[in-house]
């Protein structure tokens, strides 16, 4: 209900009947459109105690806006404003006068106008093909309600209500340091982790207290987008390391380490984003002697490391010999899916502490009940049993969409199978313009939404991810069909 104690004011001096001036006040606000057709009025009983009138007094006014076909008198709900206003519709008032947000800012600020994932309709599309996500069918739902359920009751809610830790819910991150130091390799305790709200809160939080303007920061060549973007924001100065088929190419950084002053390395040595590919035992160890010899400050994404299609993965960089210099961070949103917004960052206990205050910026409490519910998860081996579903199912998938590729579009595409995760890097050839591709297979129905790269904008890279995490064997063989179908027509 609107402030009709501020908004309406009385003069009992004026020669016009208070009755009078209250329903001029409200043909006012229903002009100036504060008061919309269908609104309902506040009770003849409330409005006299609020504006200290008698109660005739608001009748009297009500019934006059009646009179005047302003408001109705509903029986057994009150008075409304009425959809059928008099001679001028309200939004015909005060023509020449803009609401206060139907112009533009009156002051400066900072436009982002960089577009990193591209804009698509997905209204007429039958198939979305996006980034690399999991397919949320699978979760154990019955699981993560009787968990949820389980939260809500009111000792662990009392507690979890009163109690606060700026580096996130107690029970998760215990429960969380168990998990990953079992299946990562580390040795973390609960002083090592901050939680987040996703992978990409917390690569903002470790960049924000590492970077000043003008710093130096290595990515590779394509990275993240988004967080080159964010580094860049920053005020960093990137530098960017070429790629390969075995990841970030170790010796060219090396001389840029030895050329330049860096404040920061960017790293995704698992399934690489958004080639796939993972970094090799070789660059591994080469990698770990230069972030010790040059005291070099890194964050390592390991976006999705529980996805693994082999049974020897490599373990992270954060779980080896770097002399604290790695902050680690990951996601539980790659296993849970895209609703769920819970990541981490694991660093010395130091740099948690002040990632802790710079989070409780942004950030007070966290997602405290789905941290709890996911803690419940860890502890009884359901998230366990998820992932090891979840894997099996992935590669699967992953092997049926390389065939299907291998078979249907070798002539169009190259890639690489990756040893894991949920995308393929699908490299277009140049007779193939990727534009051309994707706007075609968008009027057959197949729209892509992850990281699309165009020759024209991206220096003649023409690649885009296919993700077939979340994708039914049936969709596949629809937008690989669709795919050759308008190449075909290039």
């Amino acid at each position: 209900m609107l402030p009709y104690k501020n908004l309406i004011v009385i003069n009992k001096k004026s020669s016009v009947a208070v009755y009078r001036q209250l329903a001029l006040q409200f043909i006012n606000l229903i002009q100036e459109g504060k008061l919309l057709p269908g609104t309902e009025l506040p009770s003849t009983r409330t409005l006299a105690n609020d504006l200290q009138l008698h109660r005739k007094t608001i009748m009297a006014a009500y019934n006059a806006l009646v009179t005047e076909d302003w408001v109705d008198n509903l029986p057994r709900k009150g008075y409304a404003v009425s959809p059928r206003l008099p001679v001028v519709r309200p939004r015909s008032y005060n023509t020449n006068r803009l609401g206060a947000y139907k112009g533009i800012s009156g002051f400066m600020f900072e436009k982002l106008e960089t577009v990193f994932y591209p804009s698509v309709s997905l209204a007429k599309s039958r198939i979305v093909v996006n980034d690399g996500f999991p397919d949320i069918s699978l979760l154990p739902t019955e699981a993560i309600i009787k968990e949820y359920r389980s939260v809500l009751e009111h000792a662990t809610l009392n507690r979890i209500g009163t109690e606060w830790n700026a580096e996130g819910s107690t029970d998760f991150r215990k429960s969380l340091c168990s998990f990953l130091n079992q299946t990562r390799g580390m040795d973390i305790g609960m002083e090592n982790l901050l939680t987040s709200r996703g992978a990409q809160m917390a690569i903002y939080v470790a960049a924000s207290l590492i970077i000043q303007p003008g710093d130096k920061v290595v990515v590779c060549d394509p990275s993240y987008l988004l967080a080159s973007m964010l580094f860049e924001q920053l005020g960093a100065e990137l530098i960017r390391v070429p790629i390969d088929e075995q990841g970030m190419c170790t010796e060219p950084l090396e001389e840029i380490l030895k050329n330049n002053d860096v404040r920061l390395l960017y790293v995704i040595p698992h399934h690489h984003h958004p080639t796939t590919v993972t970094l090799s035992a070789q660059r591994r160890n080469h990698l770990l002697q230069l972030i010790k010899a040059h005291d070099l400050a890194v964050i390592e994404d390991d976006y999705d490391y529980d996805f693994q299609f082999q049974y020897d993965p490599y373990l992270p960089l954060a779980s080896g010999d770097h002399g604290g210099n790695i902050i680690y961070i990951g996601s539980l949103t790659k296993v849970l899916g895209t609703p769920f917004r819970l990541g981490y960052m694991i660093a010395t206990q130091e740099f948690i502490q002040s990632a802790a205050k710079l989070r409780a910026l942004i950030d007070l409490r966290g997602e405290v009940l789905m941290e709890q519910t996911v803690a419940g998860l860890i502890d009884n081996g359901e998230l366990a049993r998820h992932i090891k579903k979840a894997n099996r199912l992935y590669a699967e998938r992953c092997n049926f969409l390389s065939d299907l590729i291998n078979n249907e579009l070798s002539d169009v595409v190259d890639f690489t199978k990756p040893t894991g995760g949920m995308a393929l890097w699908l490299k277009f050839r140049h007779a193939y313009p990727l534009s051309k591709i994707i706007k075609k297979a968008g009027t057959m129905g197949l729209a892509f939404t992850g990281s699309v790269y165009n020759e024209e904008i991206n220096g003649g890279l023409n690649a885009c991810r296919f993700g077939f995490a979340s994708l039914q064997d049936e969709e596949m063989k629809e937008a690989v069909s669709i795919l050759r179908k308008a190449a075909d027509t290039i």
